[in-house]
């Protein structure tokens, strides 16, 4: 232990930095990814509010985002409606395909399937954008003349992830929802009275509740991994492309174990139904 500053400080061998080396970068990654969701938060209430930049980000994510994710939510909804209703079959139980189907989509597939474009589709593109935006020295030009980058481009594009991320939890639900009734009634000729009836069985509110939060913190996480990789980019064209991979990379990755975890979290102070 050496003497710095008037404190003690541990000197770390040479042999040991290099082990350490690659999760300390993690741990510092991380933390750096955390501040700027926090500052994000932070500038929330400060004026003037960009609500141009929020409304041309909402529906620039809009745009990328509605049809892909009903062309995806429709295929889920008949695919769990093929296998569980073949299961449902043999039990003599095709009466509750509709409870089975509200709990696969309304609480799990819709805020997942929404997380997974928003990171895709309008993640990247943010990414690109301020990455874009870093390279040609914009941000840095932004911060010379005293305008907060993360005020002006980064809690914008963040909110607005957040906010079309519940939107899109209702469209998919919908869409998923409706896949499901086709396979149930035309394809296995059940009765659309028994597939709507059969609702309320094993679900209840609080499940659209937590399905909702699930796609908040999911659009707000996604979009904040995504404007901190571009608002850190460098190396050019190619640090700007290494951005985008990452932050999607990361996003799925956070997003799947944050899923896991907010699950964990509703069923135990959360009763359900028997």
């Amino acid at each position: 232990m050496v003497e710095e500053g008037g404190g003690l400080a541990v000197a770390v061998p040479e042999s040991v930095q290099g082990p350490l080396r690659k999760p300390l970068g993690l741990l510092d990654e991380a933390g750096r990814m955390f501040s700027v969701g926090l500052e994000t938060l932070h500038t929330v209430a400060r004026r003037p509010w960009p609500l141009e930049e929020f409304l041309n980000q909402m529906w620039f994510l809009i745009k990328v985002t509605t049809v892909p994710v009903i062309l995806i939510s429709i295929p889920f909804g008949m695919v769990i409606s093929l296998h569980v209703g073949s299961f449902l079959r043999q039990l003599g139980a095709q009466a509750h395909m509709g409870a089975a189907m509200v709990l696969a989509v309304v609480r799990e597939e819709a805020p997942v399937a929404t997380a997974l474009l928003i990171a895709g589709a309008g993640g990247s593109a943010m990414c690109a954008d301020l990455g874009s935006r870093r390279i040609r020295d914009e941000i840095d030009a932004m911060e010379v003349l005293g305008i907060d980058p993360v005020h002006r481009l980064i809690m914008p594009r963040v909110l607005a992830a957040t906010m079309v991320a519940v939107l899109l939890d209702a469209i998919v639900s919908v869409a998923g929802i409706a896949g499901g009734w086709f396979f149930a009634v035309v394809v296995q000729h059940g009765t659309t009275s028994s597939y709507f009836a059969s609702f309320n069985e094993l679900s209840q509110l609080p499940d659209l509740f937590m399905a909702l939060t699930k796609a908040a913190v999911f659009g707000f996480v996604g979009g904040t991994v995504a404007c901190y990789k571009g608002f850190y980019a460098k190396g050019g064209p190619k640090g700007v492309g290494d951005a985008v991979n990452q932050a999607v990379v990361i996003t799925f990755l956070l997003l799947f174990f944050l899923n896991f975890m907010l699950t964990a979290v509703y069923f135990n102070f959360v009763p359900q139904k028997l």
